[in-house]
């Protein structure tokens, strides 16, 4: 019957409402395409709208400061733990988190605590088996 079940995963708190791009130094050797995220070889990433993240991770506050970052590190992680880019990106993904949270007025020494902490908590995050479970209703 058409409408008995649906099929969902959780984990999220935000989803994006605009298309968002960004410049990355992250450079796959193909482009990778996604339904709601591109990275081009040059580096581009573009983020579409629908895309849903869980915002700012941990014992960190939700705040303006640390929005933006949030939405590029999740998405940048989403392809790390799909198998779309390597692993061995994850670090200019940090790095780029790090320098998000400046630009958008982070205090440098709150930056630096979130940076070390995707350095040291971060691998489940980015690993392949981290994948959000498929739920079924009812």
């Amino acid at each position: 019957m058409i409408g008995d079940k649906i099929y969902f995963c959780g984990g999220f708190k935000y989803q994006l409402m605009a298309p968002y791009r960004t410049q990355t130094d992250i450079l796959p050797a193909a482009d990778v395409v996604t339904e709601y995220v591109l990275l081009g070889t040059t580096g581009m990433l573009s983020i579409l709208s629908g895309f849903a993240w869980d915002g700012p991770s941990g014992p960190s506050v939700d705040t303006l400061d640390f929005m933006r970052a949030s939405l590029v590190h999740d998405a940048l992680y989403f392809l790390i733990r799909t198998g779309r880019i390597d692993e061995t990106w994850r670090e200019r993904a940090d790095n780029l988190l790090r320098s998000i949270c400046l630009e958008d007025g982070m205090p440098h020494v709150r930056a630096e605590l979130v940076y070390q902490g995707v350095r040291i908590f971060g691998d489940p995050y980015a690993a392949r088996e981290k994948f959000r479970p498929i739920v079924e209703a009812p």
